[in-house]
C-alpha cells in the first residue's frame, strides 16, 4: 500500500478498536470514528487520529473499513460519511450484516462510486487484539493488492471466496461458520447447566472428554469463562450473539432451510439478556437454563 493511503475505521467497539490499533501498529495511517467517542479516544495513544464524525474520518481515505453492529447500522453510518467519500474508495464491510442488508449496502456503494468488498471477520476479542482474525472476503481482483496490508495487519489469514461482493459469498460463509460457533456455545452452556442441576462436578464432565474426539479448545474456553466467573469483559456479547442468531435463522428461512437449533439458541440469548447478562460473554446462555 502506498504510504499516502489512509484507512478509516468506522466502529471501534470490541472488534473495531483492536483492529484500528493493529492497523496503526503496522505503520498504516489510520483514522477512527465511533458513535461513543470515549471508546475511540484511547486509540490516539497508538497513533490513530480520532475523528468527530464519519465524514471527517473517511475524507481522503483510500480504504474505509466498517465494523458496526449490523447492516442497517453500517448503512446509516456510511450515509453520514457520504460528504467525505471519494469515488474509487475501497469499502471493506467487515461486520456481520446478514443477507437482507446486502442489497442496500451494494446500492449505496454503486451510488457513491465505491468499490465494495464483502469482508466479515471470524474471531472475537482476543483474536482481534492479537491480529489473529480470519478475514473472509469477496471483491474485485483489482483491489486485493490495496487491501493486502490492511487484512494482514488485522488477521492471520485471508480467505478470498469470490469477486462479486454484491452476492455476499463471504457473508454467507460467515453465517454458516457462526451457526457452528453459536451451537457449540449453547452446547457447552447447557451441559454445564445440566451438570449443576444433577449435582455433577463440571470437572468430571470435562475430564471424561479429555483427549477424546468430543474434546475441543472452544468448549474448554467457554466452560472456563463460566466456571471462573469471567464473563466480563465479553469476548462476544450475548446481545450481539442473539442478533447473529436471528440473522442466521432469517437466511435459512429465505433459503428454505429450517434451523431449529439456531432459533432456539436465539431465544436462549434473549432470555439471558433479559436476566441482565446482555453485555456479558455469550457463554451467559448458561443462565437461560434457570428461572433466575
Amino acid at each position: 500500500m502506498s504510504p499516502q493511503i489512509t484507512v478509516a475505521v468506522l466502529g471501534t467497539g470490541i472488534m473495531g478498536g483492536p483492529m484500528a490499533r493493529n492497523l496503526a501498529r503496522a505503520g498504516l495511517d489510520v483514522r477512527a470514528w465511533n458513535r461513543s467517542r470515549g471508546k475511540a479516544e484511547p486509540l490516539a495513544a497508538d497513533g490513530v487520529t480520532v475523528a468527530d464524525n464519519p465524514a471527517d474520518a473517511v475524507r481522503g481515505a483510500g480504504v474505509v473499513l466498517t465494523m458496526l453492529y449490523d447492516g442497517p447500522t453500517a448503512l446509516d453510518v456510511m450515509r453520514a460519511a457520504a460528504p467525505g467519500l471519494t469515488p474509487g474508495t475501497v469499502w471493506a464491510q467487515a461486520g456481520t450484516a446478514g443477507l437482507d442488508a446486502l442489497d442496500g449496502l451494494a446500492a449505496f456503494a454503486r451510488e457513491h462510486g465505491l468499490v465494495l468488498v464483502d469482508s466479515p471477520v471470524l474471531g472475537s476479542r482476543q483474536p482481534a487484539e492479537d491480529a489473529q482474525l480470519t478475514v473472509l472476503a469477496a471483491g474485485p481482483e483489482a483491489v486485493r493488492g490495496t487491501l493486502t496490508p490492511v487484512f494482514e495487519a488485522i488477521g492471520a489469514r485471508t480467505l478470498w471466496v469470490g469477486e462479486d461482493a454484491d452476492i455476499g459469498a463471504a457473508s454467507r460463509l460467515k453465517l454458516v461458520l457462526n451457526s457452528w460457533v453459536l451451537a457449540v456455545t449453547h452446547g457447552t452452556a447447557e451441559a454445564l447447566a445440566l451438570a449443576k442441576g444433577l449435582g455433577v462436578d463440571p470437572q468430571r464432565f470435562l475430564g471424561a472428554l479429555e483427549g477424546g474426539p468430543l474434546d475441543m479448545g472452544y468448549l474448554r474456553a467457554k466452560a472456563g469463562l463460566l466456571l471462573d466467573g469471567r464473563l466480563t469483559p465479553a469476548s462476544f456479547t450475548t446481545v450481539t450473539a442473539e442478533k447473529d442468531a436471528r440473522l442466521i435463522v432469517a437466511a435459512g428461512e429465505a433459503a428454505g432451510v429450517r434451523l431449529d437449533v439456531a432459533a432456539a439458541g436465539a431465544e436462549r440469548f434473549r432470555r439471558a439478556a433479559e436476566q441482565g447478562h446482555g453485555q456479558e460473554d455469550m457463554a451467559a446462555s448458561y443462565f437461560a437454563s434457570f428461572e433466575d
